[in-house]
């Protein structure tokens, strides 16, 4: 049976305002079949923007400056659903202007957000003058393996770039199967040491400690599949979100779920206390799995391992910018294909651009105070480091035409 309970959806949240919780879905509950493009109509009340409402959007009167210009052939319309199971087909989105992102945005706020204990200085014009030692932290939920993860390193590297905020990578959490549940191991230094600590941090002691956190679970009979429960994750993160956090992250090739019918859930967030877990393990091109039983999933070993390590990164880098753009108030497009584009299901979500339309480029470079052309600069030379070779492309012809 599928549920929306919690302003649940399927796999990206409408909004992670500051007062609300979200909750992603990447799969139906239920199977539904494919049709034909001009069979699947768009969620009642849904109205596909023109392109006036898109230059509208923007926030400029008059002609935009050439950053923002659409060009030839960069920025298709939002395509229409194809399938019955689209976020479009599912959910009527009223679209978020830069007008409106920036009149509602509380980091745009005079007045410091709740539960943030950092630095403040209210009359800063962006995120980074107004909270300065403001970071965005990310938490290694679980082993990170090289073969079978994407590279927690290049995640650091992108999302920095992307957003042009300090990105802090906390220690690796340990998670310890006991007895049906998991328990949560944090890796610290001892102050039993016989090391002083005040020699340098490489020969300090390391200790796996617990904190008395136990997270729930579920594990199939063969105990060779497991999933975390996304709440018990939610409430040990806020507990341990740092204090010049802007948001805490948490990533994990974990498996996930919120309620008994669901067959997975990509992740969750509790957007007024800045925190989100996410998962990759189906984002893996490898892994075939049921669209009925959860714990029913198979690899393959027909695509090769550089292909395999390609497509993960590509992916985790996409679901990771988006997630931590909602988390700083970005809602989903409806004017272009973006990145900030919803996603009904993990088909829709692969095939989405990596790149941000002039509406969402405008809220984020109003928020986080970046040079678009050193931020193009910047993902070209992330693209070409990775063989990325089409992102790389774009960027490339894109630079070109800002620059003309």
């Amino acid at each position: 049976m599928q549920s929306f309970a919690h302003e649940q959806t399927s796999l990206h949240a409408v909004a992670l305002l500051a007062s609300h919780w979200a909750l992603e879905v990447p799969m139906s509950r239920r199977g539904r079949s494919k049709q034909s493009e001009s069979s699947i109509p768009f969620a009642v009340g849904f109205r596909r923007p023109t392109s006036e409402d898109c230059i509208k959007a923007t926030g400029f009167t008059g002609t935009p400056p050439q950053e923002y210009q659409v060009g030839d052939d960069f920025f298709c319309p939002i395509p229409a659903p194809t399938s019955i199971d689209d976020w479009l087909a599912q959910y009527k989105e009223t679209g978020q202007s830069y007008q409106c992102f920036f009149r509602e945005n509380p980091w745009f706020s005079q007045r410091k957000r709740k539960f943030i204990r950092q630095t403040f200085i209210g009359k800063g014009k962006d995120i980074r003058e107004k909270y300065p030692d403001g970071k965005i932290y990310l938490l290694p939920l679980g082993d990170f393996s090289d073969d079978i993860s994407p590279s927690f390193d290049r995640l650091v590297e992108y999302s920095s770039k992307f957003f042009n905020i300090p990105v802090v990578t906390l220690p690796t959490v340990q998670l310890v199967r006991e007895d049906g549940h998991v328990r949560w191991l944090e890796c610290v230094e001892s102050s039993k040491s016989m090391t002083s600590m005040t020699s340098p941090p490489s020969k300090r002691r390391k200790v796996l400690k617990s904190k008395g956190c136990r997270l729930r679970c579920r594990i199939s009979e063969d105990g060779d599949h497991m999933q975390l429960q996304v709440n018990s994750i939610l409430t040990q993160l806020k507990q341990v979100i740092p204090d010049d956090a802007l948001c805490l992250v948490a990533l994990t090739m974990t498996d996930l779920y919120d309620e008994a019918p669901d067959l997975f859930v990509a992740g969750m967030a509790a957007g007024q206390h800045r925190v989100a877990v996410f998962s990759f393990c189906r984002y893996d091109p490898s892994i075939s799995f049921s669209s009925e039983f959860w714990y029913e999933l198979s690899h393959s070993k027909k695509i090769s391992k550089g292909k395999r390590q390609k497509l993960m990164l590509q992916r985790s880098c996409r679901l990771l910018v988006h997630e931590t753009a909602h988390l700083l108030g970005v809602d989903h497009c409806v004017y272009y294909s973006c990145c900030m584009n919803g996603s009904g299901h993990l088909a829709e979500d692969f095939r989405q651009s990596m790149h941000l339309c002039p509406v969402d480029l405008r809220k984020l470079c109003h928020l986080c105070g970046f040079n678009i052309s050193q931020r193009y600069k910047n993902l070209l030379q992330f693209f070409k480091d990775n063989d990325l070779k089409e992102e790389a492309e774009w960027i490339a012809r894109r630079l070109k035409f800002i620059t003309q």
